[in-house]
């Protein structure tokens, strides 16, 4: 199971969000480029970076995002207000993989052209889930979409690999949604990545349990509930 430390980019600092509410914010640091060497450093196995900003439709970091995938070596996954083709391409230029949510939904013309181009294998679908339906638009519009409906679809177009999301526990270190975990991960060709309410090393064996191939690590990190090493040491 990989580790990958989240890095959340708002007005050019690292912050987390509670329940994705701009107004709940801690910031953690002022230079996201440190905070994402300094993760390699001690074994993250990838990034997982969101520009706030653009998924907000208020700014966006994405020159900081560039320079963070010129400063480290381990891949990165950038996701945030992807909502054209443009911007797509610019970050697979530099991002091992590119997290689409509401254009996934929205456009799947864009969606199969970005694709084509630079193979399925960079594209991950992000399923942000609010009482079991999956939501889009900075986590303002509701699809109606169930999440594991959602999630056999886009494994109907070839795709393989999701973010999974529960929004009332991102951020609450309240324990990850298991329920949605394990059924996701019991659909056949799919690499499911938790993220959200992880909170102790129980919460990293339960999500391992549940078959995920990869765990967001946000607040418990930034916190020092949990460090890289003793996720890495269970993963």
């Amino acid at each position: 199971m990989k580790v990958i430390p989240a890095i959340d980019i708002m007005n050019k600092t690292v912050v987390r969000l509670v329940k994705g509410d701009p107004k709940n914010k801690t910031v953690y640091s002022s230079n996201p480029v440190e905070t994402a060497k300094n993760w390699e450093k001690i074994g993250a196995d990838m990034l997982h970076i969101v520009d706030l900003d653009a998924t907000l439709g208020i700014g966006s970091n994405f020159p900081m995002i560039k320079n963070i995938a010129e400063n480290v070596s381990i891949p990165i996954q950038v996701g945030g207000g992807l909502r054209t083709e443009e911007m797509i391409e610019s970050v697979l230029h530099f991002a091992s993989k590119a997290i689409l949510g509401t254009i996934a939904f929205k456009n799947k013309e864009i969606l199969q052209k970005v694709s084509k181009k630079f193979g399925k294998d960079r594209i991950v679908i992000s399923t942000d889930q609010l009482n079991g339906k999956i939501v889009i638009g900075g986590w303002k519009e509701n699809t109606g979409i169930e999440l594991i409906q959602g999630l056999v679809n886009f494994v109907g177009l070839g795709y393989s690999e999701f973010l999974i999301t529960t929004i009332e526990r991102d951020g609450t270190l309240q324990g990850p949604d298991l329920d949605s975990l394990r059924k996701a991960c019991t659909i056949q060709n799919t690499k499911i990545i938790a993220s959200g309410g992880i909170s102790s090393l129980q919460d990293i064996i339960n999500v391992k349990k549940c078959g995920a191939s990869g765990v967001i690590l946000g607040k418990a990190l930034y916190d020092g509930k949990i460090s890289v090493e003793e996720v890495k040491a269970i993963a």
